[in-house]
């Protein structure tokens, strides 16, 4: 696989030296993918097919693409749960994590200890994620979807305003995930 073309080849978003107002949704897209799967540029080629075969299904365009990039990204770069899926959202931050060999200390032993898990709630656990990833310099990001469900992405935490400013050319909702939709 390649690079889509030689305007998106910058894997640092802060090289980025692009007009974001003047940017294709592919070019911002491809950032963002850059943005969430740091250093590993063949997972963000990846997701970026699979973003792009989607677009294609749906027509060449869509007015929300954070619907198609969740699609591309989920378990993958990204997390999507139900608002009182606890459990699921453990994991997937879990299966994330485990992309750079960290291991979020959930202040458990027994993350599936239904006690545990009936005394939390997503927006809990994410606050939990994302101060312990910004302790390994990550941040863990939460995007508004608009109905009971949380999702969002871990980038590195020098890029925290850089994924505010692309979330925005983007028209995503975003924010720390220590402040939960």
């Amino acid at each position: 696989m390649h690079a889509p073309d030689d305007d998106y080849e910058s894997d640092d978003y802060d090289g980025y030296d692009g007009d974001l107002d003047e940017a294709t949704p592919e070019a911002l897209v491809w950032q963002l993918l850059l943005m969430i799967n740091p250093g590993d540029e063949e997972s963000a080629l990846q997701q970026f097919a699979d973003y792009r075969e989607a677009l294609a299904e749906a027509g060449g365009e869509t007015d929300e693409p954070v619907w198609l990039i969740k699609d591309a990204i989920d378990w993958k770069a990204g997390y999507y749960v139900d608002w009182k899926d606890s459990e699921s959202f453990i994991d997937s931050i879990n299966e994330l994590a485990a992309r750079w060999n960290l291991r979020i200390d959930w202040g458990t032993d027994d993350t599936a200890d239904a006690d545990f898990l009936d005394g939390t709630d997503v927006p809990a656990l994410m606050a939990t994620a994302h101060d312990r990833l910004r302790e390994h310099g990550y941040t863990l990001w939460t995007w508004n979807t608009g109905s009971d469900s949380h999702a969002g992405w871990i980038a590195l935490r020098r890029d925290d305003e850089a994924m505010q400013v692309l979330s925005t050319a983007l028209g995503i909702e975003a924010r720390p995930g220590s402040d939960a939709f």
